[in-house]
């Protein structure tokens, strides 16, 4: 529980003491800098403000605590010094009273609940929003670490709710602009805007022929960010598709 802390201006300490506003005002300069000379922080004593006079124009003042009171009142002599101990005392008896009374009790504190843990549930969704779609898929993009073939790329959409496979997966692709649709040594390769986009990665092999020629293999994989991008782009439109 936080306790606020409860200060007069010292526009109304000065009215108490019976002392002009500004003459206050160089009494507790001085006061700041005894303290500060005995190494005691004074902002449990006096705390700088302001306040706007009649002009418009704004004034210097100070918010005094109740130790900042009692400082002063050891300031003052004879009657003048009891009766301002009396008059801040009973001041801070009325702020504490009247903090009780508006302490919420019943159905006022559990309406503040409900506010309180509505507010709790926006910042969550909101949160939950901005992490859509790179991470609220976490879990199928685990292995995003690593590339992966085409055909394993299906299998983990297919694992999240999209409905494909390998085959409709290449098509989709080349119909996309993802792989090259011309038939020929190119076919299902990674075009030149994927390679950009750093979707995809090209593993070549070597393969010995019996005549002794030599055959290249190239095998298209989906890099981790590759995986990322898919997968993201998939489960986005299908959420979209179901909000329309």
């Amino acid at each position: 529980m936080v306790i606020e802390q409860k200060y007069l201006n010292s526009r109304e300490v000065a009215e108490m003491v019976g002392k002009e506003h500004s003459k206050l005002l160089r009494d507790i300069r001085t006061y700041i800098d005894q303290l500060n000379q005995s190494k005691i922080g004074f902002v449990d004593f006096f705390k700088d403000s302001t306040y706007t006079d009649g002009k418009g124009e704004e004034r210097p003042c100070y918010l005094v605590t109740k130790k900042g009171c009692e400082f002063i009142a050891h300031k003052l002599t004879g009657i003048k010094g009891a009766e301002f101990t009396a008059k801040y005392i009973e001041r801070f008896h009325q702020m504490e009273e009247t903090i009780q009374n508006h302490v919420p009790q019943g159905k006022e504190l559990l309406a503040l609940a409900v506010l309180e843990a509505k507010k709790t549930i926006e910042e969550q969704t909101a949160q939950i929003e901005r992490m859509k779609p790179k991470e609220i898929f976490a879990d199928a993009v685990a292995t995003s670490h690593t590339a992966i073939l085409i055909g394993d790329l299906a299998k983990l959409l297919k694992q999240n709710g999209v409905d494909t496979g390998q085959k409709r997966l290449f098509i989709w692709m080349r119909e996309n602009g993802y792989l090259i649709k011309r038939k020929g040594a190119d076919w299902n390769t990674p075009t030149q805007k994927s390679m950009e986009m750093g979707l995809f990665e090209v593993k070549e092999s070597t393969v010995n022929n019996p005549d002794g020629s030599v055959r290249i293999n190239k095998t298209t994989k989906v890099t981790g960010k590759g995986q990322q991008y898919f997968i993201n782009k998939f489960l986005g439109e299908m959420r979209h598709g179901k909000e329309q």
